[in-house]
């Protein structure tokens, strides 16, 4: 809930809160004042010039509670000249995105008046999220209070309270009006259309907007797949018949749908002003640790680490680490199909209804061992990621994706590629297929949507009952404040990389074997469905409000949907030439069968790139917008450098 007409410090403009802050309960005194004081001082005295107001004591009537609680916010002008540091995108009068500048301000085309709705709730908790994260130590050597919590020049203060325990957390607020509008268009109603996808990036920022519209488009894509898979399923037609013709189908589609959306995300980025936007400088970790020394681009003092050491912690023990958990997983799942051999010979032994429902146990068991070990491994990869002390957050978060990438694809996939190209049992392959699908999606739903659902519920209504009794007592402003600690309890949401995870995964069940089950896709798009909901519901009530991220696309996440296509490409080949059709051309060589498959896979995988570099990324309308832009701003250049020129050439004639 959004707070409003808090005084900031009694003689101050009042307050409309944005952001709040939570010190440890314990914190000492002089901490305090030192951080309120670098917040609300001037930018050219090194502060953030913020507004920032401690909440009363009716937030804090009971002992448990910490008194700690801050809210901060910003004078318009403040948030305007924020807006222009950071680099937002808005729409000009022309229909262009263009960066926004205080001096050009009224030749944009939502700015009215003074400006007081130009900015959305998210962009403002951005700028000063920004802000913030740009305070810095001064000649200070130590936090005030802390004598263990060391400062030095151009140190991120934000950044050394968190690490050292003193700031709890930062987190922006919600605005009550504005989420339930949210809420009743994108959840709370059954409807046949499209997501709010603008709503949702005014609200929650570009980063969810466009995980969420790839959820979308995800689902839209697998719907062709879904229409024609099912009659496939239905109907009693031969199999390799049937896995022949669905191949080709996935070697197509996986490569279209994948250069469609790189062109679609980039007209979504183009319309919310990111694709062309500059990414800010980026500023160590606040985990990144060693030896104080000087930025050679910034100038500053911050702290370096050996590169080589590094590498040797990558090499020597992350890698060591990798390749034994997926020792241990092929250990698995080698028990996996010894279990799967004995229920297949209890089968053989007396066929019957309880024996034939047997068969299934080892797969479901094998796919709740391998979410728990997927689950063991991430906080394992997380825990190593950050032993490497990757300097910048970019930097951390690829190794991490690559680590569980790598390790989620070798648990989820190895026995079907064993059971595919070892076995060549096309009908186990299909049973293992949909028993792995199928179980993951009810462990996911059960742990994503019903879970937290019942808890964030339960919990919730105890706070809401809480603050309800206090209604009698304490005056609206105070009961407003309690709105705070009640947000400052909710759930911190950890950014869409599980989220995209499990997109990933379901995408390779889809694109690598669905031929041998086409009723796959149907699967993922009820999945997704529900996923779409589960996701809408949690971002509004369960989790905290993130912070927006300014996003162009999904990141590393593109490269890794692309190289799982061309996975796709080789692995549908592959089947394709297990066909007995297939071999039925080649009775008496297995090597011209061998050689032939090859050769048609290289070249679909020269047709997927010649096609990739075919449907260009950017489509051609934004490109020409960008490219006159670009030449408008070089004019815009060659005009100042002339006038200036024309300046210097009259004053030295002048002085003549």
């Amino acid at each position: 809930m959004m707070l409003q007409g808090l005084p900031a410090d009694g003689t101050g403009p009042r307050l409309s809160p944005l952001v709040a802050l939570e010190l440890a309960a314990d914190a000492k005194e002089e901490a305090v004042a030192w951080l309120l004081g670098r917040i609300r001082d001037k930018q050219q005295n090194g502060g953030a010039d913020l507004l920032v107001e401690q909440l009363g004591p009716g937030a804090g009537a009971q002992e448990k509670d910490n008194p700690n609680m801050f809210v901060v916010g910003a004078s318009r002008q403040r948030l305007l000249s924020g807006a222009e540091d950071v680099g937002l995108f808005k729409e000009y009068s022309d229909g262009s995105m263009r960066a926004f500048t205080c001096t050009n301000k009224h030749q944009f085309k939502d700015f009215k008046g003074d400006g007081d709705s130009f900015l959305s709730t998210a962009e403002c908790q951005y700028v000063i999220k920004h802000e913030l994260d740009t305070l810095r130590a001064k000649d200070e050597t130590h936090v005030p209070g802390y004598s263990q919590a060391k400062l030095y020049p151009g140190k991120s203060i934000i950044r050394r309270l968190q690490s050292k325990g003193i700031l709890i957390q930062v987190f922006p607020l919600h605005e009550s009006e504005e989420l339930k509008r949210l809420s009743f268009t994108w959840y709370k109603r059954v409807k046949l259309s499209f997501q709010p996808l603008d709503e949702i990036r005014h609200y929650y920022g570009e980063g969810q907007a466009l995980y969420f519209s790839f959820l979308e488009y995800f689902t839209l894509a697998l719907l062709p797949m879904a229409l024609i898979g099912l009659p496939y399923y239905l109907f009693d037609w031969d199999d390799y018949d049937k896995y022949v013709v669905f191949a080709v189908f996935n070697v197509v589609w996986c490569t279209v749908i994948l250069e469609l959306w790189k062109r679609w995300s980039a007209s979504l980025a183009y319309k919310w002003g990111t694709l062309s936007r500059k990414k800010a400088f980026e500023e160590p970790r606040s985990g990144f640790h060693g030896v104080l020394g000087f930025n050679p681009v910034t100038g500053r003092e911050e702290p370096t680490y050996p590169n080589a050491r590094r590498l040797l912690r990558i090499y020597l023990v992350s890698l060591p680490f990798v390749l034994l958990c997926l020792y241990l997983s092929l250990y698995v799942m080698m028990i996996y199909f010894q279990m799967e051999g004995w229920a297949l010979s209890v089968h053989d032994a007396d066929p019957g209804f309880w024996t034939g429902v047997l068969l299934f146990v080892p797969s479901i068991i094998y796919a709740v061992v391998i979410e728990i070990m997927n689950l063991i491994y991430r906080y394992a990869a997380e825990f190593l990621t950050g032993w490497e002390n990757h300097r910048l957050e970019s930097s951390y978060q690829n190794h991490l994706v690559l680590k569980v990438l790598v390790f989620n694809f070798f648990n989820c996939f190895a026995s079907l590629f064993y059971i595919a190209f070892a076995m060549q049992d096309m009908v186990l392959l299909r049973q293992s297929l949909a028993t792995l699908l199928i179980t993951s999606q009810i462990l996911n739903q059960c742990m994503e949507a019903f879970l937290p659902y019942w808890l964030q519920r339960r919990r919730n209504k105890k706070m809401i009952r809480r603050a309800q009794k206090r209604r009698s007592t304490e005056g609206r402003e105070l009961l407003l404040k309690e709105q705070v600690c009640l947000e400052a309890d909710m759930s911190t949401y950890l950014g869409t990389f599980d989220d995209y995870l499990e997109l990933f995964l379901l995408f390779g069940y889809v694109s690598l074997f669905s031929c041998v089950y086409p009723l796959a896709a149907v699967l993922v798009v009820l999945n997704n469905i529900t996923e779409l909901y589960s996701d809408a519901f949690k971002m509004c009530h369960v989790f905290k409000r993130p912070f927006s991220d300014p996003a162009a696309n999904i990141g590393v996440w593109q490269l890794a949907f692309e190289a799982m296509s061309v996975i796709a490409v080789v692995t549908n080949c592959a089947l394709i030439g297990l066909s007995p059709q297939v071999k039925g051309y080649f009775p008496e060589s297995d090597t011209q069968l061998i050689l032939w498959t090859v050769a048609v896979e290289h070249g679909l995988l020269a047709f997927k790139f010649i096609l990739t570099f075919l449907i260009p990324d950017v489509p051609k309308h934004i490109q020409i917008k960008l490219a006159r832009q670009e030449f408008e701003s070089l004019g815009a250049l060659k005009k100042k450098a002339g006038r200036r020129r024309f300046l210097a050439l009259a004053e030295s004639t002048c002085m003549q």
